[in-house]
């Protein structure tokens, strides 16, 4: 069922570039996508060592701030903080990933191009950096809850910028083989699995340090 959609077309249709690119990009995918799965439980302790950290250094240091507009940057830089720790966890099979798709190419340029965004934006999230976020709290907190901090505007630009949305595999269905259905099929499941763990980590994680560090949603 995973696998409707999938319309195998013949090396003779498809160019052998497409075909072996897609079999490399489906292998890559799933070896990627497994490992993370896998060792999802040394991630979140991750996220759990940033929440300790916060707990330490600054334990509600935005106690009795206003919910505003304003408050959403500082909400946004905690967001990011858990995105930079979770890709730093992953970032090894990250580069895997990174190091097997870079030199792939199709003769559809939009798979190309929507490949190597993806290489871009998984670049950017596992070197981006933890943010000073207590600093940053602190220094809203001492101007009356008035100006937040300009390194918390460049930070929630940057990753704000950062497109690193996972493509669909069915970008590269148009040259499945036959032989490689059953791998396609593991592919969207594991990405499927992989999206659920991020959404409800993401949003645990998220209200946790929000909670820490004494902010609003």
């Amino acid at each position: 069922m995973l696998a409707v959609g999938v319309v195998p077309c013949s090396a003779s249709a498809a160019s052998q570039r497409d075909v072996s690119s897609t079999h490399a990009v489906l292998v890559a995918a799933n070896s990627t996508l497994q490992s993370v799965v896998h060792t999802w439980p040394a991630m979140e302790a991750s996220l759990h060592k940033l929440d300790r950290k916060f707990a330490s250094e600054c334990p509600d240091v935005g106690a009795g701030s206003p919910q505003s507009e304003a408050e959403q940057n500082l909400s946004y830089e905690v967001a990011g903080a858990l995105w930079a720790t979770a890709y730093h966890a992953d970032s090894r099979f990250a580069q895997a990933f990174i190091k097997a798709v870079s030199p792939l190419r199709w003769s559809n340029p939009a798979i190309g191009r929507t490949a190597h965004k993806f290489i871009k934006g998984l670049r950017e999230m596992t070197s981006l950096q933890v943010p000073n976020l207590c600093a940053d709290v602190r220094s809203w907190t001492a101007s009356g809850y008035q100006t937040i901090p300009a390194s918390t505007l460049r930070f929630d630009r940057h990753v704000e910028a950062i497109e690193v949305a996972v493509p669909s595999p069915r970008i590269v269905s148009t040259y499945v083989q036959p032989a490689d259905r059953g791998l396609f099929a593991k592919v969207e499941h594991l990405l499927t699995r992989f999206e659920e763990l991020e959404f409800s980590t993401g949003q645990r994680y998220w209200n946790t340090l929000l909670e820490t560090v004494g902010l609003n949603q």
